[in-house]
């Protein structure tokens, strides 16, 4: 019984395998249609389930709403699952964009000050 579980373990594995591979150019066209600006690219890449929309949002440099409403519509074409979280719903992306060797944005950095100007800025000032 055992013996039987591992073949069709392994059938199983080269159908999806020959499945990917037939599906590959599809999905590329697809994720690049959709996906058709940096922000989009950026808020589909960071929704892996463990990030909420908040921060992505503020990763993308976007509102929650608009991260919210790119989820339902992903959701409807089916590149993202939705997850159920303690606080409501997130989702996670379906493939990776670098599987397809698609460009991941960078985040947008919020200037924070460095050590020496906070330092500066902290410190009591000598008078003379």
């Amino acid at each position: 019984m055992e013996q039987k579980t591992s073949e069709q373990t392994e059938i199983l594995r080269e159908i999806l395998k020959w499945i990917k591979f037939a599906g590959a150019k599809e999905v590329k066209s697809m994720l690049l249609a959709t996906l058709d600006n940096e922000q989009k690219r950026l808020i589909y890449h960071l929704s892996d389930g463990d990030h909420g929309s908040l921060e992505i949002a503020k990763a993308a440099g976007t509102s929650d709403t608009t991260v919210r409403r790119h989820w339902a519509a992903w959701a409807r074409q089916g590149i993202v699952e939705p997850l159920k979280v303690r606080g409501g719903e997130r989702y996670r992306k379906s493939f990776g964009l670098e599987d397809f060797g698609i460009e991941v944005p960078q985040p947008k950095v919020s200037e924070k000050p460095t050590d020496a100007k906070l330092t500066a800025e902290t410190e009591p000032r000598d008078r003379p």
